[in-house]
């Protein structure tokens, strides 16, 4: 038996039968067969177990509110996201809370707390990228609240998910330098343990084995802000070997890149390609604007809260659903031309 209060699922989990079954058998509902009611009943008097206040206060105080965790509001494509699930929510009637975790895992583990307390029927999250461990999310799911993950998912956690191409759309974006005659890519990266990083690893390492490209793992850095997108471009960039492009986590990233190519005194593209991710506002703010790839937030956005109000509306549909947010380049000014390579 394991530590902590038993849960429904852990029920479920002992008598082979669905969570759903299991909270219906012990409100005695007469649609359950009467041998399983007593089971479980039985089961649930033997081992002690205990309803959870904030569960049931959740079930039973519906209030239309969705509670939402962002790693950062001021961050373009979070506010596009948002947008997104705001025209959605108002469509059907609800409403939303929104918190930031400032990537902070002690912040978001109280984010939570606090919209338990507000009592919302479901909440979309996307983890902070300090977050390694998820008892915070468990505790959502052991009571029974909907969760919705988005971009940021938690791969530790069985819920619904809503996430960006990033394999693809960075594959797309390597490619595509290749092909403009760059042959020394680097790769700046957000924290190896985020999912997100993982996925767009694997399509930069994809891009350079379909051309043949030995990997430089001296080209591989972390660096997902501004700041530190100028502090290793100033450092890779006075090495001996320098790459010829940079693949960026995001735009911020991407325009640390720039910032160092011009204070070396590097022609972008004509010497440096730079492509960013997320085509948010300082892509077409930079001098040279940025090639970068669109995520298109506000599908996202309306997808995650589309799925959320579905689990929401049906609880008895146990099934996972998986939606994947294709990207778009959109090549600007920092990388050549086809017709260059």
């Amino acid at each position: 038996m394991k530590k902590g209060p038993l849960t429904i699922k852990d029920i479920a989990k002992d008598l082979n039968i669905s969570p759903s079954t299991v909270s219906r058998a012990l409100k005695d509902n007469p649609d359950i067969s009467p041998e399983t009611r007593r089971i479980v009943q039985d089961y649930a008097k033997k081992h002690k177990y205990k309803p959870n206040a904030l569960a049931l206060s959740l079930r039973t105080q519906h209030n239309n509110i969705i509670g939402v965790i962002v790693p950062e509001l001021a961050n373009h494509f979070f506010s596009g996201v948002l947008s997104g699930m705001e025209t959605v929510a108002e469509e059907k009637d609800y409403h939303v809370i929104v918190c930031q975790s400032l990537e902070d895992y002690k912040k978001e583990a109280r984010n939570v707390q606090t919209l338990i307390k507000a009592r919302v029927c479901g909440i979309l999250i996307s983890q902070s990228k300090t977050t390694t461990k998820y008892d915070h999310f468990q505790e959502l799911i052991d009571n029974d609240i909907p969760v919705i993950f988005f971009d940021r998912i938690c791969t530790g956690i069985d819920s619904d998910k809503v996430v960006v191409d990033d394999y693809n759309g960075t594959l797309t974006a390597v490619d595509y330098m290749i092909k403009t005659g760059c042959k020394r890519i680097a790769f700046f990266s957000a924290p190896s343990h985020l999912e997100i990083s993982k996925n767009r690893k694997n399509g930069y390492l994809d891009a350079l084995r379909k051309h043949q490209i030995p990997v430089d793992e001296q080209l591989i850095r972390t660096a997902d802000t501004k700041q530190l997108g100028y502090e290793k471009a100033m450092e890779i960039l006075q090495e001996p070997n320098h790459p010829d492009a940079f693949m960026a986590m995001n735009d911020y990233t991407a325009s640390g890149i720039l910032l160092a190519c011009k204070k070396l005194g590097f022609k972008v593209p004509e010497e440096i390609s730079i492509c960013g991710f997320s085509n948010s506002n300082i892509s077409q703010d930079t001098d040279p604007m940025l090639t970068t790839m669109d995520q298109h937030p506000i599908e996202v956005g309306m997808e995650a809260m589309k799925l959320i109000l579905e689990k929401i509306e049906n609880p008895e549909n146990t099934s996972r659903k998986n939606k994947i947010i294709k990207t778009s380049l959109i090549v600007r000014q920092t990388t050549r031309n086809l017709s260059d390579g």
